[in-house]
Order: C-alpha cells, then sequence, then structure tokens
C-alpha cells in the first residue's frame, strides 16, 4: 500500500492528502514541487472547506523542510466510510492527459479515507507533532467544527515516485464524499522536477 506523502491538516476532512501518494525509498534524487496553488471546487454552502493553506519554501525540496499552516472548516462529522475520488492529470503538449489508476497511484478511488489514516497512523498510536500540540486529531472521526494549524514546520522525507511520473505540470482534483453526499471538493496545481 503506498502512503501519503503529506497529511497537513488531517481535521480539515483531510483535504490535503490529495498530493500525490508515494512510497518512501533511500535514493539521492531531489524532487523539486513548484508553483503549488489550491482551491476549491465545491458549491459555496459544500460542508467541508479548506480555508487557507500556505507552504514554503518555493520550490519545495524532497527531502527537506516544509514551513506550512492551514485552516478548514466543516459542518457535518467525518466519519467512516468516507470515499476519496482523485483526478490526476498531466500537461502534455497544452493538453490536459488524465493518469490512470496504476498501483493505487492516479486517478483513483479511495473507499475509505479512514482506514488510509488507520494504515499511515495506526490506531493506539500518538498522532505526530504538531497535531497534538493544537489539538488536532490526525484518523476518524473528526467532529464538526473548525480546525487550524499555526504555522508549523515539517520535514519531507526521501521519497521514490513512480517511474511514470514524471517532470512536468500537474493537478489533481479531490472529491470528498460520504453516503453518496459531496462534502468537500479541492483542487491542486504544480510543478515537478525531479533530477
Amino acid at each position: 500500500m503506498k502512503s501519503c506523502a503529506l497529511l497537513l491538516l488531517a481535521a480539515a476532512a483531510c483535504l490535503t492528502s490529495f498530493v500525490v501518494p508515494v512510497q518512501t525509498r533511500s535514493h539521492n534524487k531531489t524532487v523539486k514541487l513548484y508553483g503549488f496553488d489550491w482551491k476549491n471546487c465545491g458549491p459555496p454552502d459544500a460542508p467541508a472547506v479548506l480555508r487557507t493553506l500556505t507552504l514554503s519554501p518555493d520550490p519545495i525540496l524532497v527531502p527537506g523542510d516544509l514551513t506550512a499552516s492551514a485552516s478548514g472548516s466543516t459542518t457535518v462529522p467525518l466519519a467512516s466510510p468516507l470515499s476519496l475520488n482523485l483526478t490526476l492529470e498531466r500537461e502534455v503538449a497544452g493538453f490536459w492527459v488524465k493518469i490512470p489508476c496504476v498501483d493505487e497511484v492516479g486517478s483513483c478511488h479511495y473507499p475509505d479515507v479512514c482506514s488510509l489514516l488507520d494504515q499511515l497512523i495506526p490506531p493506539g498510536q500518538d498522532c505526530p507533532q504538531p497535531l497534538p500540540t493544537y489539538g488536532l486529531p490526525c484518523r476518524c472521526p473528526f467532529k464538526a467544527g473548525t480546525y487550524s494549524l499555526p504555522e508549523s514546520d515539517f520535514y519531507l522525507p526521501d521519497v521514490d515516485l513512480p517511474y511514470w511520473l514524471t517532470n512536468g505540470h500537474y493537478r489533481v482534483q479531490g472529491l470528498l464524499g460520504a453516503q453518496d453526499k459531496e462534502l468537500a471538493c479541492l483542487k491542486v496545481a504544480l510543478s515537478l522536477h525531479s533530477g
């Protein structure tokens, strides 16, 4: 099972888990992520929204240090099963091409994000810092309310990208849902360079 590269604000409906999943391995390549941009793509009255998200530096180096802050809210509890539909696209010759789901990476459907979070951070294990410092949960259920992560420092570990995830411009759309209802929609755009 692949793991998520970064879970900045699990409490805000796992919205930042839309970053492409990768498998951690040891190697000497540096991955640069630059031009990161995001926006909500659901209706104005969507139950769960990301209000703010800032990441620095630009480019983000992997492995390397990242400073992030975020805030979000949900008007409904977020509990299992919480589905996630990801659409990953790459710009090719001026056109956006959908990348299929290969080994759980790409344009994939995840039937329960909560079970993925349990794999990343098993029940009984403490949530990673700084989430506990700010009273933020890291696994389901997430209570209705507002969540905020003040500016915090993270270390992004070394990752080995799938061979087909090459240098270029990417965009990802994530739809979070439960019981056939859309709860949140987030679009992320970024460029990737691996050298």
